[in-house]
């Protein structure tokens, strides 16, 4: 099995997922905030969500982490770099639970996830895939420096806009 590495910001640690976060993850996947990422869904459809999470790991070596405030493993979000089956490219994706809005945990957890990319697994480009009615999510796009890079029409969730990070070389600049 692959060991999923732990990353720590400021303010944060970013972690593999646990049993233990099922419930906080089946709360977010059952609310209206998981609209935007095909939900909502039922506690088991997020079951399988939360397995596959973990197999993305396995399968690609790099994957999205719980999101935490340290010292405290209540679950705030799930972020990370994942590569799924018919996406476009690679991607930072990211959701947060309502308990982490508003706090800025989204940008310093996408930061930490990006550089991650670029840093460890030598990422060259990323992208954010987002819904064009999820303006909190395109407002944190924009806020890491993304810019507008056409469409994604995918059949489960409809036309998404894709956000273009900047390139390593950019940001070093």
């Amino acid at each position: 099995m692959t060991t999923i590495p732990t990353l720590t910001t400021e303010r944060l640690t970013l972690r593999a997922p646990r049993l233990s976060d099922l419930d906080a993850y089946a709360a977010f996947r059952a609310s209206d905030r998981a609209r935007f990422v095909g939900g909502p869904n039922t506690r088991a459809e997020a079951w399988m969500q939360l397995c596959a999470i973990i197999g993305h790991w396995e399968f690609r070596g790099y994957g999205r982490w719980i999101v935490t405030v340290t010292g405290d493993d209540i679950p705030l979000g799930v972020i990370g770099p994942m590569y799924p089956e018919g996406w476009p490219e690679p991607e930072i994706a990211w959701s947060m639970f309502a308990n982490a809005e508003g706090k800025g945990y989204a940008f310093e957890a996408a930061m930490a996830a990006r550089d991650f990319a670029y840093d460890t697994l030598g990422w060259t480009t990323a992208i954010s895939l987002v819904d064009p009615a999820n303006t909190r999510s395109l407002a944190l796009a924009r806020r890491m420096g993304c810019t507008p890079d056409g469409t994604f029409d995918h059949a489960s969730f409809g036309t998404m806009h894709i956000q273009r990070h900047p390139a390593p070389e950019e940001l070093a600049a």
